[in-house]
């Protein structure tokens, strides 16, 4: 993610005291950016993941959520969501009463109802806030 779209997207996100990034694979840059503008940060994934030292980490399958990962979250987000992903990340999100925000791969077009905001570079979709 270039730089201004990043501190877009860490901008938009930081207004949450706690945030869980979900499949967060190997792009670990807006969790540790979001960390330190104080945000408290898990990173979930289904395969162990290194993430920075500021951030939480939660081995996790959202089709099988461990629901108290996220319990106490403010947010949810994901960066390059698949379409597939969409439902069951707003089922969780629904059952923490938690915002769901998240981007997706570009050509793909969400797959919930949603409401879009630009930002440079990218389209973050608000699912539920």
């Amino acid at each position: 993610m270039r730089p201004p779209t990043r501190q877009a997207v860490v901008a938009r996100l930081a207004a949450f005291d706690t945030a869980v990034e979900v499949g967060i694979g190997n792009r670990t840059d807006v969790a540790s950016a979001l960390a330190d503008e104080g945000t408290t940060v898990t990173a979930t994934d289904v395969h162990r993941r290194e993430v920075p030292e500021e951030v939480r980490f939660e081995r996790d399958d959202v089709l099988d959520p461990s629901l108290e990962i996220y319990r106490d979250a403010d947010l949810l987000y994901a960066l390059n969501l698949p379409p597939e992903l969409h439902r069951p990340l707003l089922d969780v999100a629904q059952s923490a009463d938690a915002a769901f925000l998240f981007t997706t791969l570009g050509g793909d077009p969400p797959a919930i109802p949603v409401e879009r905001e630009t930002v440079p570079g990218e389209t973050i979709f608000v699912a539920r806030e």
